[in-house]
This record gives C-alpha cells, structure tokens and sequence, in this order.
C-alpha cells in the first residue's frame, strides 16, 4: 500500500522458522520429535494439536544455502536500491540461531556451511562487481559504491563496540550512544566504523569476534537514463540475539544468573514491543521503544523504515517442547507488525530528480504545443 504523502511503502515483517536436526545428546538420550513442517501451508506443526502458519518454514533437511537465497538475496538487492534491511535470530540456546547467521564459524562463504551473514557479504559485494561491469557494457560512467561495517554487542544493557580497540581497558566506560532524528530514526554515535573494499576486508574485521556485524552500508547508484548521478544510502542490519529460555532451566547462579535476567529483560521488552505493533486492538497505543536498548536500537526495524525478516530457530526435541512453543508464540506476533519503507536518498539528488521530472513534463507539454 503507498502513502502518497511520503512516498513509503506499508510491508509486513516477515517471519521465517528453521528446525535444527536432533542433536548428538538428544539422539542418545531418544529424544522424539514433536515438529513437522507442511511445506505448502508454510506450517509448524508442534505436538499433535498446535499449528503455527508463518511466512516461511525449513526443515531439518534444508541447507543453509537454501535458506540464504530465500531470505536474504532480495534484501541485499533492495539495499543496493536504497531500501533499509533487517534480518534477526531468535530461540532458545542452542536452537541453530548463531549457525544460521553465521556468526560462529569461521568459514569461507562458499563452504555449505557458511550462514547467511558470509554469503550476504559475499553477495553484495558480487552485485557490486556486476553493476559495474553492466555500466562498463553500456558505455556509462562507473556507479561508485561505500560500504562500511559496525560490530556492537549488547550485554547487560551496555553496548559495546567490537571494533574500538581500547575497549578491554579497565574501567573504560561505553561512549556508543542511540539517538532519534527528526524523522524517528534511530543512529547511534561513538562507534567505530570500518570501510570495507572488498569479502577479504570484511572476514579480517569479523576475526575473533562473536557477535554479527550490525551495519552494511552500499551507497550510490547511477541513474542511466539521464547520465546523472543519484546518492542512496541503506543500512542493512544482521541481529544474532541472545537465548530466550527461562533462567529456571539454566540453573544458571551468580553473574550468570544477572546475565541471564539481563537477557530476559531485554527479550521481555522486545516482546512487549512486538506485542504493542502487532496487536490490531491496541493499534496507536504507546509502543515501549525506550524500555531496553535492544528496542531502541531494533526502532526502524519494528515499526520503522525497514525491510524486516525474523528467523525463529527452533529445537524438534520433545525435551525442548514448552522453549519451542514459547519461541513459535513469540514469532507469531512478529508477522502482525508494519513497516514503512521507504527510499533512502540524499535530499539534493532527491530535488533534482524532482526538477529533472518538471523540466521534462514541461517540455513535453511544450512539444504538444508546437
């Protein structure tokens, strides 16, 4: 649907929910298996009475590439065209989120293994190489693109820059700050910012890190019809989020146990989030954005200007029922939310794009004059 005021776009967050094979322990241990996948319905069956429809559903036999070309390619090609992008994790520990971004392996992108944020690299960077060579093709000037990279974790409500090499010194506080613009969205300061030129750059900055890079920026596009340059800019944001079970089955105690209710509290806020955009009785209530930074820093995400994709991962485990009915409940609501997405351009190209569309439906009506 397009609002005309502002030329955005309303689309919905899309979810997707991957089950990880059984597991060495749960195999042993003979574990069953309480999930089914209805491929045509894109349907989760939990147990014998539960059933969940979703935007996409993989089984335990798909393969990570399978699962990158489904969800991630369109949203690399719609960066390049200056749309924002937004794909996050979420599940019980050791339900295959980290496997499925690719945030814990080192590995070449083109290993079967490698997760979705290699490939995505990978890609982007092919896109690139192919939009100049059609631009060579055609005899037009070469389009010029920056790409930079952020890492940030967030632990016990701190974000932490993965990039400032400073970071490990005693007492040293945090200077990554969240703010608002005037149109609502969400930039953060003090963080470092790497340019990347190439897969190799970027698999040197991933090194020893354990979180997901947060930000791939690709800007400028050329417009071919008119030899002119336009300025985009997108951001495309890559979310490994924490385990969501419950601290009671952890038996986590000490700095754990505050680590843990850390975890909870800011899953809790994302859920009350969720539950504030995606719930049509509660529609223009207060959305409790600044309840943790985990939502603040998710805004344009959920409800903002982005294209989203959540990736629920899921244990097939009968061991693991209530973590997985509980993670399939929390994804469900996710698919209610809207976005507003719209183009991110640079105001001065913008304008003249505006006036170029002016002079030519003037001269056009100037031809049909004569």
């Amino acid at each position: 649907m397009q609002d005309e005021a502002d030329g955005a776009d309303d689309t919905s967050v899309r979810v997707a929910v991957r089950v990880r094979p059984q597991n060495s322990k749960e195999k042993i241990e003979m574990n069953r298996i309480c999930t089914s996948v209805a491929d045509e319905e894109k349907q989760i069956l939990l147990g014998e009475d539960k059933a969940f429809t979703f935007d996409y559903t993989f089984d335990m036999h798909i393969g990570q590439s399978a699962i990158f070309d489904s969800l991630a390619k369109n949203l690399i090609d719609g960066c390049l065209e200056g749309y924002n992008a937004t794909l996050f994790a979420y599940g019980q520990t050791g339900s295959g989120k980290t496997y499925t971004m690719g945030t814990g392996f080192e590995l070449s992108p083109s290993s079967s293994e490698a997760g979705i944020i290699p490939r995505a690299v990978s890609y982007l960077f092919g896109q690139i190489d192919a939009a100049r060579r059609s631009a060579t093709q055609r005899g037009l000037p070469l389009p010029e693109f920056k790409v930079v990279a952020q890492f940030l974790e967030l632990y016990n409500e701190v974000l932490i820059d993965l990039l400032d090499v400073a970071r490990d010194a005693k007492n040293k506080k945090s200077q990554v700050k969240i703010h608002e613009n005037a149109e609502g969205g969400i930039y953060i300061t003090g963080v470092s910012t790497r340019v990347v030129l190439s897969l190799e750059d970027h698999r040197q900055l991933a090194v020893s890190e354990e979180d997901s890079p947060f930000g791939v920026e690709p800007v400028a596009n050329p417009e071919a019809q008119t030899m002119e340059f336009e300025t985009l800019t997108a951001k495309f944001h890559f979310v490994d989020l924490a385990g969501s079970e419950r601290l009671k089955r952890t038996g986590a105690t000490g700095d754990r146990a505050r680590e843990g209710i850390s975890i909870n509290c800011g899953l809790l806020a994302l859920g009350n989030v969720i539950s504030a955009l995606g719930d049509r009785t509660k529609k223009g209530c207060h959305v409790p954005y600044r309840d943790s930074k985990l939502t603040r820093l998710l805004q344009d995400s959920l409800g903002g200007n982005s294209r989203t994709i959540m990736v629920a991962c899921i244990s097939p485990s009968d061991c693991d029922f209530m973590e997985t009915l509980n993670t399939l409940k929390y994804a469900n609501r996710a698919r209610n939310i809207k976005n507003k997405v719209s183009i991110n351009q640079d105001k001065t190209s913008k304008q003249i794009a505006a006036l170029r569309a002016q002079l030519m439906a003037l001269q056009s009506e100037l031809d049909d004059y004569r």
